[in-house]
């Protein structure tokens, strides 16, 4: 994937970026950890009080915002713009695990579980599946600038934007399916349907995870190695003058 002078220097200079934001997200994590697991992060969570949940999850949001927001800075058509925001996820996703595994030697081995968002369920999974997931986003990303610097009407086909929506939808449900099942089993989601100013901590309070949902990620990986096999092949037609359809 040639890229000319200008997009290389756009990308190492969005990925400093990337890099410090991860080291800012993993050292919030790192306080935290610090406060409530003086002994090392485990399963079941310590119980937060609901303000400190609610501060969680906004801190995500912003996350996602500023992470769009330098995409937005970055390119001015809405589908580098999506490239952008998959390139800085990916990077930011990555170097914040590798700031912990640097920082606090976390986690002891790519297969320990985290939790690694609260929205709009609690997803957990073992270090390796995210950072899979964010090796691939990089890719996609990638081939997007690429193609786009060679021909600015390159587009995405519908099919493979099919492929990608339902890759996502498919991790989701891995990463949600174990928090969802016990939250039923248990009968938290029912308390905290009672209870709604404490609805998240009602869910991942006494959780522990079961085992991972395999079945799911791996169909999930399927479906977006097509679509970036179909995506690198429309790349590679352009120098013949092919763009698939």
């Amino acid at each position: 994937m040639m890229m000319n002078r200008e997009l290389r220097v756009r990308l190492v200079t969005a990925s400093v970026f990337f890099l410090a934001m991860a080291l800012l997200e993993s050292a919030v994590v790192i306080y935290i950890r610090a406060l409530y697991y003086p002994a090392g992060f485990h399963f079941p969570l310590v119980p937060m009080d609901a303000n400190l949940v609610v501060t969680e999850v906004c801190r995500e949001v912003a996350t996602m915002v500023m992470l769009w927001t330098v995409a937005a800075m970055l390119a001015s058509r809405a589908l580098e713009r999506f490239a952008w925001f998959c390139i800085g996820f990916g990077i930011w996703d990555l170097g914040y695990y590798a700031w912990l595994k640097v920082l606090i030697d976390w986690p002891s081995t790519i297969f320990d579980s985290d939790l690694l968002f609260l929205l709009p369920l609690p997803w957990v999974g073992p270090v390796w599946a995210p950072c899979f997931i964010s090796i691939g986003l990089i890719v996609v990303g990638l081939i997007i600038i690429a193609a786009r610097s060679r021909d600015a009407t390159w587009k995405i086909s519908a099919s493979i934007w099919w492929l990608l929506g339902l890759s996502v939808l498919v991790f989701l449900v891995s990463f949600m399916m174990d928090p969802f099942t016990q939250g039923i089993r248990t009968g938290s989601f029912v308390r905290s349907v009672q209870t709604p100013s404490s609805s998240m901590s009602a869910v991942i309070d006494s959780y522990v995870p079961g085992p991972f949902s395999w079945g799911w990620f791996l169909l999930g990986s399927v479906l977006g190695l097509v679509a970036v096999v179909r995506s690198y092949r429309s790349l590679a037609g352009l120098s013949k003058g092919i763009v698939e359809k």
